[in-house]
Parts: structure tokens; C-alpha cells; sequence
């Protein structure tokens, strides 16, 4: 799917930059960015919505002795 995105000079400067001195595509980084960035918001994202569940209730919190012995890894 193409997406254009606006990018400040100095980024395109430091993308054109990297791009030359690899050889690969601005392409190629700019789809490893955002792999990686989504990744981390999707965590982040996860984490603040269990974190809220935990607090309304509709989730709970287990220790880590109690994780390890239902685990039997105590």
C-alpha cells in the first residue's frame, strides 16, 4: 500500500545520507522504522490498556513466586 509521508529536511538529508552510504533503498529504512516503532506503541498500548483493567477490576495481578510455582520453575 503506498503512503506519503512529509518529512523534515534534516531527516531526508540523514535518510538520503544512509541510503548512499549502504546502498540500500530510503524505502527499505523507512519500512524498518516504522516495524519496529509500531511495534513498540503496540506494547505501550497494551500495556497502558491491561494496566487500566487492572485498576477498573477486570484484571488482576499474580506475583512472580506465585507465576514461578504454578509453573513449577521455583
Amino acid at each position: 500500500m503506498p503512503v506519503s509521508v512529509r518529512l523534515d529536511a534534516d531527516i531526508e538529508q540523514r535518510l538520503d545520507a544512509l541510503a548512499r552510504a549502504t546502498g540500500r533503498t530510503k524505502a527499505s529504512y523507512i519500512r524498518e522504522a516504522l516495524e519496529e516503532h509500531l511495534q513498540d506503541m503496540e506494547d505501550a498500548y497494551l500495556a497502558q490498556a491491561e494496566l487500566e483493567a487492572v485498576r477498573a477490576g477486570r484484571s488482576e495481578t499474580v506475583s512472580l513466586e506465585i507465576l514461578l510455582k504454578r509453573h513449577d520453575a521455583a
